[in-house]
């Protein structure tokens, strides 16, 4: 005991060192703040928000913009408030968006030594530098792995630099450089350039580099042969620097030799280029999209000399208002109900958007398409168009995340982003749509919030039961762990639905030559969250603490009670006190009179089969029970055993 004590003096003492040095760094300007205060009514939510462990502000702050690495007043972060109060999905959600959790730095030390369990504290070791600190790397590696990408060809302009051409592409230089946007502008047709004798060409490397996204070199030493010496490569690129208007490169090369500093440069440049990129974007792929009726499309002509260097064109029809069923689609794309025909043939409507082939490779589809024999891979006279699966604003949202890494989208869209995003093989958008529906769904209270729930929610924010059969189709984990907890805590408004016993059914249809003993995964999982939704409320209660407090309580005042009867029966030989208690008029004693509430009026607690039960924990241990056992008599029903 003594030893674990004094390890963690120790460790306190090595965190206010730790602290009192990272201070003196910030305010030396060595340094930038991580982790500065914030005071904004949009941040203190979102702190209160971790300390509460719900999901669904949380989602909804970070959505917003709000620094998740910001401090309260009292150098709290949000990552800091979910390990300690225990919130295990809040921090996994937090480090997906960014969170940092370094080891070397006081608020990362702060945050490993303060987490609830081990649980929390093994998920944050995960998230090490290289993982959660820069969350825009994914876009970063992809730009940078263009210039040494073979198949398939994107690039449409080459220079000649000393002994090596170098393969490029003119909307990224156009996006990331004032000077290439310019000279492109006026020249679009530009196919080849070549690089002034005079220019080492290490310095045109290390800024085309940069311009992609690409690490800073620590060794700025020249080839041999080459003629040129480390301090003319340095110079060299001083001066490219200046020429191409990039005036942080030279302050990237000199600050990669410390890795904190590095590190916060690498990010801050990263960010730098996703805007300069998002802008670009939005300036022109989303500025020049066409709307267009479908029977016209093959009527439109673009030439590669285009002026946004587009490469390939996208198409995305409006979804119809009703199907070849006549049933009404919901915002999901998933059918809600028949609704009448109008008899009307309205033109359908498809939106055109220009692309850059380069971008669409971070899909696995389009990678394993432009790679193909297919024409779509194969150049002619104007560029292809590839319609794709999906309405016109959720193909807007993927293209967006292809190019600029952003992935903001609501909620009525998430499962058609899911849909997409499965089928163009984008796993992390897949991810980002199983987030927003996990958090943004009515089912996304905090866990101590319902453990308190005791029925169904009557109205509901998402249909559950198209969730769980989208996660089943697209093999999102953590959408179905999501949906059999939100069936869990809300099983009293889903238990007697013939909607729920089919669902049941098939789940265990998906498992293959299932034999009668196997389990069935959702039922599993309905009952584990089940436990959990209960055990949380005991422990909520305090059943354990209110049980000896009672015990020793009734022991005061039996011990009392026996004191008074003592004095007050002292010389007296018998009381018929059962005679003295009120009675009717059949000589029955009346009943006990039921509770009273603070407000003064009599409440009657009862359980699911409608009983009379003596306090909330008496009810919610029936309601357990009875809820398990209709979760039996549906497998019986079912013929199944599990």
């Amino acid at each position: 005991m003594e030893e674990k004590e004094e390890r963690t003096v120790i460790r306190k003492d090595q965190l206010e060192i730790s602290l009192h040095n990272e201070k003196k760094l910030i305010q030396e300007g060595t340094i930038i703040d991580d982790n500065p205060l914030d005071l904004s009514e949009p941040f203190r939510e979102l702190c209160e928000a971790c300390r509460k462990g719900d999901l669904k502000v949380c989602q909804e702050k970070i959505t917003e913009g709000v620094n998740i690495n910001a401090r309260d007043p009292y150098d709290y972060t949000p990552l800091i408030l979910a390990s300690l109060c225990g919130h295990y999905e809040v921090a996994q959600l937090l480090l997906e968006s960014g969170a940092l959790c370094e080891r070397d730095t006081f608020q990362g030390e702060r945050c490993l030594y303060n987490a609830l369990n081990d649980r929390i504290r093994n998920l944050l070791l995960e998230y090490d530098y290289s993982k959660s600190t820069d969350p825009l790397q994914p876009l970063a590696a992809h730009t940078a792995s263009l210039l040494v990408r073979e198949q398939p060809k994107t690039s449409d302009i080459e220079v000649d630099a000393g002994d090596e051409t170098l393969y490029l592409h003119k909307f990224v230089l156009a996006a990331r450089s004032p000077y290439f946007r310019q000279k492109l502008k006026t020249s679009p047709e530009t196919t080849a350039w070549k690089l002034p004798s005079t220019i080492p060409p290490q310095a045109f490397g290390t800024a085309i580099k940069y311009l992609y996204l690409g690490e800073p070199p620590r060794d700025l030493r020249s080839g041999p042969g080459t003629g040129f010496t480390e301090s003319e490569v340095f110079a060299g690129i001083n001066k490219i620097a200046k020429y191409l208007e990039t005036d942080t490169l030279v302050d990237s090369i000199l600050d990669s030799g410390d890795r904190r500093l590095a590190r916060q440069r690498r990010t801050t440049e990263i960010a730098r280029g996703r805007d300069q990129l998002e802008e670009w974007f939005r300036d022109n792929v989303l500025q020049n999209k066409i709307e267009i009726d479908t029977t016209k499309v093959s009527d439109i002509k673009w030439d590669h000399n285009n002026p946004i260097f587009a490469d390939v064109i996208l198409q995305a029809d409006e979804l119809p208002e009703d199907d070849l069923y006549g049933e009404e689609v919901g915002s999901t794309g998933l059918p809600i109900g028949p609704i009448e025909s109008s008899g009307a043939n309205k033109s359908q409507k498809s939106v055109l958007f220009p692309c850059h082939r380069a971008m669409l490779l971070r899909s696995e589809f389009f990678q394993t398409m432009f790679n193909s024999p297919f024409r779509e891979a194969q150049m002619k006279d104007h560029l292809h168009i590839i319609p794709v699966d999906c309405s016109p604003d959720v193909l807007e949202i993927i293209l967006t995340f292809l190019y600029t890494e952003r992935a903001d989208f609501a909620l009525d869209v998430s499962v058609e982003v899911l849909f997409a995003a499965d089928m163009l093989f984008i796993e992390k958008l897949k991810t980002k749509a199983a987030v927003v529906i996990s958090t943004l769904g009515s089912g996304s209270m905090s866990q101590a919030e319902a453990a308190k729930t005791t029925q169904g929610s009557a109205e509901e924010d998402i249909d559950i039961y198209a969730i769980i059969r989208a996660a089943w189709m697209t093999r999102v984990q953590r959408l179905e762990e999501f949906a059999a907890r939100y069936f869990a805590y809300r099983l009293e408004a889903h238990i007697d639905s013939p909607e729920f016993a089919e669902l049941i059914q098939e789940s265990a249809s998906r498992i293959q030559k299932r034999q009668e003993t196997d389990s069935i995964e959702l039922l599993d999982d309905i009952r584990f969250y089940l436990n959990e939704r209960f055990r949380l409320r005991f422990d909520d209660a305090g059943i354990e603490e209110m049980m000896e407090e009672s015990a020793q309580q009734q022991l005061i005042d039996q011990v009392a009670a026996d004191e008074d009867i003592e004095k007050v029966t002292s010389g007296v030989e018998e009381i018929d006190l059962a005679s003295k208690a009120p009675t009717q008029a059949n000589g029955d004693r009346l009943p006990e009179p039921p509770a009273v509430n603070g407000q003064g009026h009599h409440t009657v607690i009862r359980t699911l089969d409608g009983e009379i039960a003596d306090d909330e924990l008496s009810r919610d241990a029936i309601n357990y029970q009875i809820l398990m056992e209709k979760l039996d008599q549906i497998l019986e029903r079912l013929n199944l055993d599990a």
